[in-house]
């Protein structure tokens, strides 16, 4: 997919490299590879290794306080890593110039939780948020194109001149989303997106997302909590723990896990609802 805003920056995957996953390397949108991220002295994440393939919805959970949003905001540059690669899109992030990294955020869109909205500034002027840093569109066509994205995620049009204090709780979300979606980009990062929402909001969010994915061409990475988002619209799973990725794969392979806190998280009291493989 083509970044429409950024120029038409065209993807550059990586195709030397292949895993015996059974998926081409050039599938990979994010890699990971023996990632160890520590504060001070206490290491939070330790040889962490995760791929992230092109239009897949990943969703990434773990015990409170494993350290997902740690290795989140690490991929994005905000901590430093003490060792290892985060390749995006067949670059090694720690190689590249400021102009070249700039070119790699135009592709990335962030959903931070609680949706981090500027207070001061309207719906409108949040989503224009990420084409003031990165273009010098004219004004017009920003308020069009922010319109655009305000529409595309659900919220009405006129929603666009209230301020985030004015919005419900999964408007905040809607609008959120708008702005990671300002630069047309190729990953969408979503921090807990569906927190703190009643559970039709967080259907009705998972559904967005999903259709954004499939309209879009989206890869999405969510970190979350919400055991119905992980069923309903995530490809694949990658549990935390032991500061790194435990397993990972599809529902299906969840639910046979032995692994504890995998094992009590999808087959515990908590997830009783659920289907169990060979049930009904």
């Amino acid at each position: 997919m083509t970044n429409g805003i950024g120029g038409g920056i065209q993807n550059e995957m990586d195709t030397r490299e292949h895993e015996t996953t059974g998926r081409d390397a050039a599938e990979v949108i994010l890699r990971a590879r023996d990632v160890t991220v520590r504060f001070g002295t206490t290491t939070v994440l330790e040889n962490l290794s995760l791929d992230v393939y092109h239009g897949e919805i990943l969703g990434f959970v773990g015990a409170s306080g494993a350290g997902k949003s740690v290795l989140l905001r690490t991929v994005l540059g905000l901590v430093p890593k003490a060792s290892g690669s985060i390749r995006m899109f067949g670059e090694e992030l720690s190689d590249l110039s400021d102009a070249e990294r700039i070119r790699i955020d135009m592709r990335q869109g962030v959903l931070f939780q609680h949706g981090a909205l500027f207070s001061a500034l309207t719906v409108l002027e949040n989503v224009q948020v990420p084409m003031r840093e990165y273009t010098d569109l004219p004004r017009e066509l920003m308020n069009e194109l922010a319109l655009l994205k305000i529409e595309l995620v659900g919220l009405p049009r006129e929603a666009a001149h209230k301020y985030p204090s004015e919005l419900s709780g999964g408007m905040i979300k809607r609008a959120a989303l708008a702005r990671a979606l300002a630069l047309d980009p190729d990953i969408v990062f979503l921090d807990e997106p569906t927190s703190g929402l009643d559970p039709i909001s967080a259907a009705e969010f998972d559904e967005l997302v999903g259709k954004m994915r499939d309209t879009m061409g989206l890869t999405v990475y969510m970190v979350t909590h919400d055991l119905d988002s992980l069923l309903s619209v995530c490809d694949r799973i990658a549990v935390l723990g032991k500061k790194r990725v435990l397993v990972e794969g599809t529902v299906e392979d969840m639910m046979h896990s032995e692994e504890p806190w995998v094992k009590s998280y999808f087959r515990g009291k908590r997830a009783r609802q659920i289907v169990q493989p060979g049930g009904e």
